[in-house]
């Protein structure tokens, strides 16, 4: 009897998935169809934008392959680059052809430094990323503290710390950058003032440069949120449990404060990056920012195309990555 009932057990079909999980399931799918989808639509944009922007910038490109617009070629030899380089065809032709390249994996070789565009980026995306990341990472301790100090320090403490958001969102990096090296390089002498020196040390001044200014606008949505949350009836059902106003700043609002720096971020990402074009260069600084105002300089189209290229690329991995915290810290998203 025992043996035919487990027979039977055993060769009873499995359950079918029940209709809320089919949901939820196709429901993510899309979800992240439409995220990359998303992407991919982004940096066709930027790509795009960027090829038909500099063809309408002064100058030639063949000067940047001859050496510099100060080069004494003939008329022969410079049609005879135009026509090795394709710049001879349709501006429409040389379109497709770079975003065939592109989907290739083709970014093209440096009129200036005559070196894939690949291999430049490699060089010096490390630079770049490290500082960005580090100032991220300073910029939301940054934003956390303040919050946190003035939800508990009372009102006075908050018109405080609006005052000091508002200001540092408004500093100029370049201003920031000079200040600080004059300040703590040139009079204190505590810290160098380029990459020339070894270690962290070199590395102080161009992060907090990059960190304060992103700090005053994560700030600002946190500490909005922390304090809606502190008002929230599960911080009053927290207190009625007999939870100390730190534990509720600590356990339940400051979850909810990470939310919108968390929403942030990939934005926050993508400011960072295009900062380091102005704190690589205030503070002599090896990296795709002072790469790409270089490459500017001397028109350069190749290199400005892959830089640009690169840095919406990991905008739309860091926008990708915070939908999917968010997504994760956020249980109404999760089940919208």
């Amino acid at each position: 009897m025992t043996t035919q009932h487990m027979t039977e057990t055993e060769a009873a079909p499995s359950r079918p998935a029940s209709p809320d999980l089919k949901k939820k399931t196709l429901s993510t799918a899309r979800w992240v169809v439409a995220r990359l989808s998303g992407a991919a639509l982004v940096l066709w944009a930027v790509a795009t934008i960027a090829f038909f922007a500099l063809r309408l910038v002064p100058g030639d490109p063949v000067d940047a392959l001859l050496g510099g617009p100060g080069g004494n070629a003939t008329e022969e030899v410079r049609q005879q680059t135009r026509e090795l380089h394709g710049l001879d065809q349709p501006v429409l032709v040389q379109y497709g052809a770079y975003l065939l390249n592109v989907l290739a994996g083709d970014l093209g070789e440096s009129y200036h430094l005559r070196q894939p565009v690949t291999q430049v980026l490699s060089e010096q995306m490390g630079n770049t990323l490290l500082l960005a990341i580090l100032a991220l990472a300073l910029a939301w301790i940054f934003a956390l503290a303040l919050a946190l100090w003035s939800v508990r320090a009372g009102r006075a403490a908050a018109v405080v710390a609006n005052i000091l958001e508002i200001i540092s969102a408004a500093v100029p990096h370049f201003w920031l950058g000079t200040v600080l090296i004059l300040v703590f390089s040139v009079n204190l002498q505590l810290l160098p003032t380029t990459s020339g020196a070894p270690g962290v040390p070199s590395l102080i001044l161009p992060v907090v440069t990059l960190a304060v200014p992103l700090a005053g606008f994560l700030g600002q949505a946190m500490r909005e949120s922390m304090v809606t949350a502190m008002h929230s009836p599960f911080a009053l059902s927290s207190r009625a449990r007999g939870e100390t106003e730190t534990g509720v700043s600590l356990r339940h609002a400051l979850r909810h404060a990470a939310l919108p720096g968390i929403n942030l971020s990939g934005w926050a990402f993508g400011s960072l990056m295009s900062g380091a074009v102005v704190v690589e260069t205030v503070f002599a600084r090896p990296g795709l920012g002072r790469t790409l105002l270089e490459a500017v300089v001397v028109r350069d189209v190749p290199v400005v195309l892959g830089v640009v290229l690169f840095i919406a690329a990991i905008y739309v991995i860091v926008t990708l990555l915070s939908d999917f915290a968010e997504r994760l810290a956020d249980p109404r998203l999760r089940n919208a």
